[in-house]
Formats: structure tokens, sequence, C-alpha cells
């Protein structure tokens, strides 16, 4: 009775898994090569990223692989990781 309990539970999760179209419901990707970052006077530029940190709410910090550091609300940034 068991192993027909654990059976349905798996079938389920596999079945929930699997209509996600291309929603990644466990999102692992935390390397990105570069960030677009938009400004308050309406300028944007792209910039290669060292190391990057979220925090709680909506702040997103960026170190530039020049040093530059970067604290932004995470609206104003896109994260792109080319394909390799």
């Amino acid at each position: 009775m068991k192993k027909l309990i654990l059976l349905c539970l798996v079938a389920l999760l596999a079945l929930t898994l699997c209509s996600c179209g291309n929603y990644d419901l466990f999102d692992t990707n935390y390397t990105y090569d570069y960030a677009i970052v938009s400004f308050p006077d309406g300028s944007a530029k792209t910039i290669e990223i060292a190391q990057w940190t979220d925090y709680e709410g909506e702040q997103i910090q960026i170190i530039a692989k020049d040093g530059t550091v970067y604290l932004l609300n995470s609206v104003n940034c896109i994260l792109v990781n080319e394909p390799d």
C-alpha cells in the first residue's frame, strides 16, 4: 500500500514538473557574463560582471571587472548569460 501511494506521488510530481512549459521551476543559473544597467538620467551601460549579489527586496550589487561597484534596484538591471 505504501509503495502504491509513493508511486502515485512520484507520478503526480513528474506530471506537475513536465507541464510547466519553458518555466524553470528550479532556477539554478547564478552565473552571468554582463549586465545592462539603466541610470536615472536615461542612459544605459553594459558592464562585464566579475561578481554580483542580490539582497532581500529588489536591490542588487554588481562588481564590474574594472572594480567599480554598482548598487541598484533590480528593475534597472538586466543580467545576461551568453551561450557557450
